[in-house]
């Protein structure tokens, strides 16, 4: 069966034909595809190095909401142990810390998650990931910017000292409170991205250095005054878990999302210098200090009060101001002031990026693609982003909308994991190739031999004579993108090959269902408790056996030459990722009915705009599909018959 033959059969059948366009995948480095195909792809500027990288990580990490939430959990979850409940976190973000560094030393690109979920699972989940990071992305930076206002307004003695055009204002026939301060904030660093990465990556580097010293001033300061009063905070006859196990547990899910923003690393990985290197390392100091630095200020913080007497608005300053210490509020002010410009530039930094990547592979106008050469940074992106952005700030209160944002986060930890483990046990085994090229390989000039792997295209009407092009669609994560002939006489160690294939593929998604079930019955609180138990069993028993098949089952050996070679490899695979998978799962699943409901509108106008623009124009499109072991030669051949 020729390659025409193959592509009208999938033309003819709709379903197929959109079955195949969901799993279709692209390979590593994409933009090989557009050079050969005479395209020329804009490169951005490779000047960051591993100091700009733990700048970016621990400024999109460290928020100001550690500066409010260590007295809220605190007070209501946690008590003393609120040490404990951040160490918890940070293990669980450290297992998807350890997904993303070795998928961003393989395919070092721009996209982060999006980019890894494309290459290892398919084009309709790396679309729905890209799709949700644009939310948390848009919604994050505006609620950011809102926050910022009360914060900056505390320097001038309040709001109503905040000079008129930036202080908020009422529209009362409107019902909204616009919020100019937010809007010129967000352009403020739009403008600073468009002027290039190295300019914003020092910026950020600035007010992250300035956060961390006042949380140091936090740590030392608040644990002399600590060591004074001998500790007053652990005293306590309710002792060190005042909320049982339970609580410090519960503790840690909402922490958690304190640790949310070390991902921002991977979307910069097309601009680092040696990604192989500073990328895990980035990714890694950057969690560990902000894991650190969590940890100490809880200690202080519970330490200096007792839990229950914490100011649940203002945790920190109350707890100085109650040792005569009113005027480090405008130390920790600053601090936190700090805090928000990070986290908002980190916000702002990914999405263009974001929106590159995808318009690179054709899912969104081409328009979004464009790099400016003086500054090699999507300025075009990041404008349009920042408008909207400010838009959102001005008009809207986005708090209502913040449990949103977790949602992208989330999903994109989920399916990093999952690619990890496909990367391992079923690494794709197939090249695209674009159509223009495809063409150069179906001419008559073009031949190859099956037997010493040369091609032999011998049918001037682009029919295949000597080699079968089924063995490019194994049956793996992402079959059906082509028909599967198998020869007649494969070798057995093929056989064993395929069939060891087969069942990690479906080891890899009873897995994933699994942790479905498993973290739905246990979190959701309507189902009866008749049907939690036997569900519970079900999911952990596919869940369990599933994982020890996949520990039994050898890993491919193809995983070693897959993408980009050197850098870290992720350990204890496939129960790290299968952890990481299931803390992320459960955490979705307890985001609450109202949370998912809103979330579920934007996921359909994506899937709409996905439906109506993306698939049609996607890059892999017309691509046909060859194995890996071919796909060098033949862009030997072809680069020969251009030349």
């Amino acid at each position: 069966m020729g390659v025409a033959d193959m592509q009208s059969n999938g033309n003819g059948n709709e379903g197929f034909s959109f079955r195949r366009c969901v799993f279709r995948r692209k390979q590593v480095d994409s933009h090989r595809v557009s050079s050969h195909s005479g395209g020329q792809t804009q490169q951005l500027a490779k000047i960051l190095s591993v100091v700009d990288i733990i700048a970016i990580g621990v400024g999109a990490t460290i928020g100001a909401g550690v500066y409010i939430l260590v007295g809220t959990v605190a007070r209501e979850q946690t008590g003393p142990a609120l040490t404990v409940s951040f160490f918890i976190a940070g293990i669980a973000a450290a297992l998807s810390a350890f997904c993303y560094a070795e998928l961003v030393c393989r395919c070092p690109s721009a996209g982060s998650a999006y980019h890894y979920t494309y290459i290892c699972i398919g084009e309709g989940a790396a679309w729905l990931v890209g799709w949700a990071l644009i939310l948390e992305y848009t919604i994050g930076g505006s609620a950011i910017a809102r926050g910022l206002t009360p914060n900056l307004a505390l320097f001038f003695g309040g709001q109503d000292n905040l000079p008129s055009y930036l202080a908020r204002h009422s529209i009362p026939w409107l019902g909204i409170v616009v919020d100019p301060c937010a809007a010129v904030l967000i352009l403020v660093v739009t403008l600073l991205l468009c002027i290039g990465i190295k300019e914003s990556s020092f910026a950020q580097t600035v007010v992250t250095t300035v956060n961390v010293f006042g949380m140091l001033f936090i740590i030392i300061v608040g644990g002399y005054l600590a060591f004074k009063t001998e500790w007053i905070g652990y005293e306590l006859p309710s002792g060190y878990f005042p909320f049982g196990v339970n609580g410090m547990l519960a503790g840690s899910a909402v922490v958690f999302f304190s640790f949310i923003g070390f991902d921002v690393v991977a979307s910069t990985a097309e601009e680092v210098k040696n990604p192989q290197r500073d990328l895990p390392l980035g990714i890694g100091v950057a969690l560990s200090v902000c894991c650190i630095l969590y940890m100490l200020v809880s200690v202080v913080i519970v330490g200096l009060v007792p839990y229950y007497a914490l100011d649940p608005d203002t945790p920190i300053s109350s707890a100085f101001a109650s040792h005569g210490m009113q005027w480090a509020v405008y130390i920790i002010t600053t601090g936190a002031v700090t805090a928000l410009c990070a986290s908002l530039m980190g916000s702002l930094l990914p999405q263009p990026r974001m929106f590159m990547a995808m318009a690179r592979d054709g899912l969104l106008p081409p328009f979004f693609s464009d790099i400016s050469e003086r500054t090699q940074v999507p300025v075009k992106s990041t404008v349009i982003i920042g408008i909207l952005a400010a838009a959102l700030a001005f008009f809207m209160d986005v708090s209502q909308l913040a449990g949103m944002v977790s949602v992208g986060t989330l999903l994109a930890f989920t399916s990093v994991a999952v690619s990890v483990l496909i990367l391992r046990y079923v690494p794709p085994n197939e090249v695209p190739l674009h159509p223009s090229l495809q063409q150069l390989i179906d001419s008559p000039s073009l031949q190859f031999n099956s037997d010493s792997q040369e091609i032999a295209y011998q049918n001037p009407k682009g029919s295949l004579s000597n080699y079968d092009l089924s063995q490019h669609l194994l049956d793996n994560i992402g079959t059906s993108i082509g028909c599967t002939l198998l020869p007649k006489h494969m070798a057995q160690g093929e056989q064993n090959e395929q069939k060891r294939r087969k069942i990690a593929a479906w080891n890899i998604a009873l897995v994933c269902v699994g942790v479905f079930v498993l973290a739905s019955a246990a979190s959701v609180e309507n189902i009866p408790s008749i049907l939690r138990f036997p569900l519970c069993t079900v999911g952990g028993a596919i869940l369990l056996c599933s994982l020890i098949v996949l520990a039994c089952l050898a890993q491919d050996n193809e995983r070693h030459s897959f993408g980009h070679s050197g850098g870290f490899v992720c350990p204890f695979v496939p129960f790290l990722p299968v952890a990481c998978i299931l803390v992320n799962t459960y955490l979705l699943v307890n985001l609450g009915a109202g949370t998912w409901f809103r979330v579920s509108i934007w996921l359909l106008i994506g899937a709409l705009v996905y439906l109506f623009y993306g698939r049609t124009h996607s890059s892999l499109k017309n691509a046909v599909y060859v194995p890996t072991a071919h796909a060098d030669e033949i862009y030997r051949t072809s680069s020969d018959l251009l030349a």
